[in-house]
Formats: C-alpha cells, sequence, structure tokens
C-alpha cells in the first residue's frame, strides 16, 4: 500500500503526488493547513486542500514573482509583499543590497509558523533585521498607506475565502494610493489554459485603476494547475522590457535557478492565446 495525495485543479484533472510521510496537519482559524513530504518535490505545503508551494521547483514562481519588478524599478527600498506566508518572496527580495524594508503582510501565523519549522529553505530571511511582518488582513493593511512602497507584491492564494478580496477594483485602487510615483504592482494571475476570464477580469480593474503599464508574463510550474501560470506587472512609470536593468542583472550578485535577462525578455512575449484573450 502506498500513501497519495492528490489536488483536484478541476473537476475532471487531479495532479496526484506520492507520499514519504505527513509532517503536520491542523486547523487555523482561515483554513486548513498541511506538509507533507513526498518522493518526487520534496516537502508541500497545502492549503485548503490546494498546493501551494514545494521544495523542488518553489523557485521558479518566488523568483518571476519578484526580480522582474526588482530589475525593472530603479531602486526600490520599501516593497510590501501580501501573502506569502511560506517567506519564499521575502527571501527572493532581500537578496537585492538596495531594500531598506521588506513587509510581510500575511492573515494566518500558523502559515509562518509551520513554514518557520517544516520549510526553511523558503523561510530563511524571515528574521532578516530588514524583514518585519505583520498579521494582518492585507485588504485592509495596504488602504492604511499613501505614497510609501516601491513594490508591492500580493502573493495570494487562489480566489476564494479571503483571498477573494485581493483581486478585486477597490484593493488595486489602494495599492496604487500605497505606492510612490514611481510604484510597481505585481499580482499572482493564475493559470491562463483555466483562469483566462479571471486574467482578463485583473487587466480591466488594473487599467480601471488608471496604471498607465498593464502587462502580463508567465512560467512554467510543474505542480501549478495546467504547468503553466501568469502574473500582472501593473506600473505607474517603468515598463519592464523598454526600462530594464541589463547591466544590473548581468553584474547580480547573487544566483538565481530560473531567472536572467533573456528569461524576463521572454516572459513578456505571450503565446499567441494568451494576446488574444487580454485583446
Amino acid at each position: 500500500m502506498h500513501l497519495w495525495y492528490t489536488e483536484y485543479q478541476t473537476d475532471n484533472i487531479g495532479l496526484s503526488f506520492k507520499i514519504k510521510e505527513t509532517l503536520f496537519v491542523g486547523r487555523s482559524k482561515y483554513q486548513d493547513i498541511a506538509v507533507l513530504d513526498t518522493f518526487e518535490f520534496g516537502r508541500l505545503l497545502v492549503l485548503d486542500g490546494l498546493v501551494m508551494t514545494t521544495e523542488r521547483d518553489e523557485f521558479i514562481y518566488h523568483e518571476l514573482i519578484t526580480h522582474p519588478a526588482l530589475f525593472t524599478h530603479r531602486c526600490a527600498k520599501n516593497v510590501l509583499v501580501i501573502g506569502g506566508g511560506d517567506g519564499g518572496s521575502i527571501r527572493e527580495i532581500i537578496k537585492h543590497d538596495n531594500i531598506k524594508e521588506a513587509v510581510l503582510c500575511e492573515i494566518d501565523p500558523i502559515v509562518v509558523e509551520v513554514s518557520k519549522r517544516y520549510l526553511p529553505s523558503l523561510s530563511s530571511e524571515l528574521e532578516n533585521p530588514k524583514v518585519k511582518i505583520v498579521y494582518k488582513d492585507g485588504i485592509n493593511f495596504v488602504s492604511n498607506f499613501r505614497s510609501y512602497f516601491d513594490i508591492i507584491i500580493v502573493d495570494s492564494t487562489d480566489p476564494i475565502g479571503p483571498a477573494k478580496g485581493l483581486f478585486g477594483l477597490s484593493f488595486y485602487r489602494d495599492c496604487f494610493a500605497a505606492l510612490k510615483d514611481e510604484g510597481i504592482l505585481i499580482c499572482q494571475s493564475e493559470s491562463p489554459i483555466y483562469h483566462l476570464d479571471l486574467i482578463q477580469e485583473i487587466q480591466t480593474n488594473l487599467k480601471r485603476v488608471d496604471f498607465p503599464i498593464v502587462k502580463f508574463y508567465y512560467g512554467i510550474i510543474p505542480t501549478y494547475p495546467s504547468g503553466m501560470w501568469s502574473w500582472a506587472f501593473a506600473s505607474k512609470k517603468f515598463d519592464p522590457l523598454r526600462d530594464i536593468q541589463e547591466e544590473k542583472i548581468k553584474n547580480r550578485k547573487f544566483l538565481t535557478k530560473y531567472y536572467n535577462l533573456g528569461i524576463h525578455k521572454a516572459i513578456f512575449n505571450l503565446p499567441s492565446f494568451f494576446k488574444k484573450g487580454l485583446g
């Protein structure tokens, strides 16, 4: 007998993992939380039955949700991450020497505690003195700021439950207000294969907020629904292709496993079906 865990990504498709060991199962105020040790992808974090991250392929997601903005903005000092309690996005942000403050706003403290205990390769920078962790609802938290952050990264779960409001028009307006005049907003925007209607809605809302630059980019993540994932790039000034800091990428002092200059340029060149879906 073998233990298998299956994430049902649609009503007709599931992704199954053969499990070595169940490391943690619990229930917080907001969601069911589990950490499973798998044979192929190492430890994986599961929230409400959905795979959030795995040790084997997490670097793709976390490098792509952070570095395109950080290498487009001229000198980001204050960055806010909403969600992302596993710490992977914070880990990548802290690699940039110009960062003075990285704020992690996570609604569920249990996610952070579990990640520190079972996912140390992701949560390794959560104790960094540049990092400030606040346990609040990101929707309410961001509404208290005006022209403060250089970059806001919405590292949210799927648009259900507490995360649903993180995809709404009023939230994007608050993010716009909380950003400085050269600010950039990055939002994970689900799978172009399965959720193109949601991506269209995100694009419409970001443009209604009056971001002059709204673009989407994508990456290949084996354990995410369809294997193709996307992010929205909304900027007040800097264009991710026109203003990319090529020399800074080439001369960076830290290593990345996925992101590089060629990838940065390629991920904004969308497949034809994706372009068509965006109009």
